[in-house]
Parts: structure tokens; sequence; C-alpha cells
């Protein structure tokens, strides 16, 4: 009997296993479907920009890495208008300061003229505007009042006194200048060879005073009358040697070398004739031209020179002018 329930179940039970198969394979598709398609929901987001670029998402990524000032929110540089600060006086001077010295500035070339002399009001060393590597600002006019230099100058304890004073707003700076005027008169060309001896003093002992002064003040000072000399000349004038502020910044087309040397041709012509020394004339051809020569006049053969006697301490002479 077990032998035939056997026989006849079987088949059965074979179909029943293949069902059961069947179902479960069926299942398991069913829930790797749903597996799939959670995941597949979960990864749309982060596939989606990949698969399907959005340009508006790129631009708004590529505003955000660049601040946007707003008109109502003006940036720290602006003023509270949301406009640029304007600048306070100060800055707006040194502005044009620099603009104006980054600009070479075209230098015209000054007239020649010629300088008072002597006691009297002749002509002295000489005038007009030199070249130089820079120009400097050199007022036609100041107010005629003078600042005196400190002592700045060592020296002789004896000697003539003198003192070196500057217009006020000259744009020359009183101790360098006299710096540079106790300089000439030291040095080993000037008429220290003839025995001459200056100390600097500041007050009004002083026997001798050289005031650089604006073109204006110079010439009132100077008394100039004639029409060609009017701005341009220096003088002496009893114990005073007054220097044309135009002729000390700028020198003389008429003498060749800087303004500095020309400087010292100013110094010892007018300190030649406090010392009693009248004008000489050129002594030839390609020789110095004496520091008493008005080389203003022109050289007439001689060479451009600043000083009364040369390194070896002789006296740079010539014929004397009648």
């Amino acid at each position: 009997m077990s032998e035939q329930r056997r026989a006849t179940n079987g088949p059965r039970r074979i179909i029943a296993l293949r069902r059961r198969r069947k179902q479960r394979k069926r299942l398991g598709a069913i829930g790797a479907t749903v597996c799939l398609a959670a995941l597949g929901t979960a990864a749309v987001p982060m596939l989606l920009p990949r698969l399907l670029p959005d340009n508006t998402s790129r631009e708004s990524q590529g505003r955000s890495t660049e601040a946007v000032r707003s008109p109502t929110n003006p940036s720290p540089d602006a003023g509270t208008d949301g406009t640029a600060p304007l600048p306070d006086a100060s800055d707006a001077s040194d502005a044009s300061g620099a603009a104006a010295s980054a600009k070479a500035p075209q230098v015209p070339k000054s007239p020649s003229a010629d300088g008072t002399s002597g006691s009297g009001k002749g002509k002295g060393a000489g005038s007009g505007s030199g070249t130089g590597s820079s120009q400097p600002a050199v007022p036609a006019s100041g107010p005629g009042t003078f600042a005196t230099a400190p002592l700045t100058v060592t020296g002789p304890a004896s000697g003539t006194p003198f003192r070196v004073q500057v217009e006020d707003g000259a744009g020359v700076d009183p101790a360098d200048a006299a710096r540079q005027i106790g300089a000439i008169l030291g040095d080993r060309r000037g008429w220290g060879r003839a025995g001459a001896t200056f100390r600097q003093v500041t007050g009004a002992e002083a026997e001798l005073t050289f005031k650089i002064a604006t073109a204006t003040t110079t010439d009132r000072l100077c008394n100039v009358q004639q029409a060609d000399h009017i701005g341009e000349v220096n003088c002496r004038t009893g114990p005073s040697v007054v220097i044309n502020l135009k002729r000390w910044q700028l020198g003389s087309p008429e003498f060749d070398g800087p303004p500095v040397e020309y400087r010292a041709l100013i110094v010892n012509h007018e300190v030649g004739h406090y010392l009693g020394r009248g004008h000489l004339t050129c002594p030839g051809p390609g020789l110095p031209a004496p520091a008493m020569m008005q080389q203003i006049d022109g050289l007439k053969g001689c060479v451009s020179n600043a000083w009364p006697y040369d390194t070896q301490g002789r006296y740079l002479d010539g014929p004397a002018v009648p």
C-alpha cells in the first residue's frame, strides 16, 4: 500500500516543488525590483546633474564665488552715500604734487643778463638760467622778509663776520645755503689765498650779509632801473651781497658748468669787490676767465671759471678794465 501511495504521490510532489520554486523566483524578482527602485530613487538627485546638466545651477554657483555689492550697501571704500569718498585737502595737494613730479617739465632757456656789483650798481658776475638734471621751482617774488641761517659753518675763530639770509618762501634751506657759501669762502681756490678769512655769525655784528632773494626783491634791494636787468641781476650794495634766487637755482647759459659752480662765481665775484678788487678781462684765448671778469658779457676767447685762484695757488689775473 505504501509503495502504491509513493508511486501515486511522487509526481504530485515534483509538481508542487516546481510550483514553489517558481513562486520563490517570482518573489525574488519582485523583491529585487523593489530594491532597485528604492536605490534608483535615492540616486536620482546624485545622477541627474551629471546626466542632465542644469545651466541655471552652474550660473548660480559661478556668481556665489564673487560678492555682489548692492547699491543700498556701499562698499567699505565708499562714502556714506554710496559714492567714492572725496580726498582731504592734504591728499589733493599731495596728489597734485606727485602728478607734477611725474611729468618732466620743459625748461625754457632764460635770457642772458648782467649782475650789478661794486659799491655802485655796475655789472657783476652775470646771470641767466643754466641747465641741470632737474629744475627747481623758482618763485618770482616774495614777502621781502628773510630767515637767518643758524650756525652751520665751521672755520676760523677770527675773520670777517658774515651771515646768510634767505627770503621767506624762496624754497631754499637757509642752513644748506650757509654751508654752501661757507664752503666757497673756505675753498683753497678762493680768497683765502689772498689772506681773507671769514667766520659765520647770526646777528647784526655781521660785516657781510649774503641775501638770497627772489627777483622782485633783488630788483628792489639793488635799485635796478635798466630794463634788460630787471629780474635778472645779482648785486653788492654796501655790506650786502644780494643773490638773485633765479641765478642761485638755475645758473647761467653763458657759464659752462652746473648751477652749484655758478654760485661760486657769484660769491667770489661779489666778495672780490668787497675786498677792493676791480673788473678784469680775458688774458688770452683758451685761458681761464678771471673770477673778476664780467663773464656774462662774453668770454672773449677764455673758458668759464668760478675761482680767483687755481689749484696750485696761482691768481687767475687778466688785464684791468678801465
